[in-house]
């Protein structure tokens, strides 16, 4: 039996109120471009300078932090794979499975994640997608402290791939 509720939305990630988000981090942990700088510039300066001793990390592995002035309360840096390295779904796999872990070993209720290397590192939105919501789906069915787990797009496009996906997940 599946615990929790797992839907998708349409919004900005870093404005929900939820435990934590994920944030495709890079290995540095730099709050980079996009959504790096969102995060920075409405989180505070706070972030980053929490993060500056913490890096490098590898692929697939995955940093709790505090989320400064946004509504969550943490914000999971995730090191996930780039398009074109060897064996993307596997690390995307596990990258997913280490942010569940971390969620659950923080005793998180609530997770948001964005459409994980989707977008800038390459990450094909089907592939994304597929593997996002069966090891969502997988730790749902599993012990875990997590009741709610949000995927949160940013178009149509992203939610045309993940929505009968989702929707695939809930029936009876």
């Amino acid at each position: 039996m599946r615990n929790g509720i797992f839907r998708l939305v349409r919004d900005d990630l870093t404005t929900l109120e939820l435990d934590a988000f994920v944030y495709y981090a890079r290995h540095d942990l730099v709050l980079g471009s996009g959504w790096g700088n969102a995060i920075a510039a409405r989180g505070g300066v706070g972030i980053q300078e929490g993060l500056n001793d913490q890096g490098p990390l590898e692929t697939c592995d995955v940093h709790l932090s505090g989320a400064g002035d946004l509504k969550a309360k943490h914000i999971l840096h995730a090191v996930g794979p780039r398009f074109q390295e060897v064996d993307v779904e596997g690390k995307l796999r596990r990258t997913m499975r280490n942010c569940l872990t971390a969620a659950k070993e923080a005793g998180l209720t609530s997770l948001g994640f964005p459409t994980m290397g989707a977008g800038y590192y390459g990450i094909p939105i089907d592939l994304c997608g597929k593997v996002m919501v069966e090891e969502i789906q997988r730790h749902l069915e599993g012990d875990t402290t997590l009741t709610e787990v949000v995927i949160c797009v940013q178009d149509s496009r992203e939610m045309d791939v993940f929505k009968p996906m989702i929707e695939g997940t809930q029936a009876s």
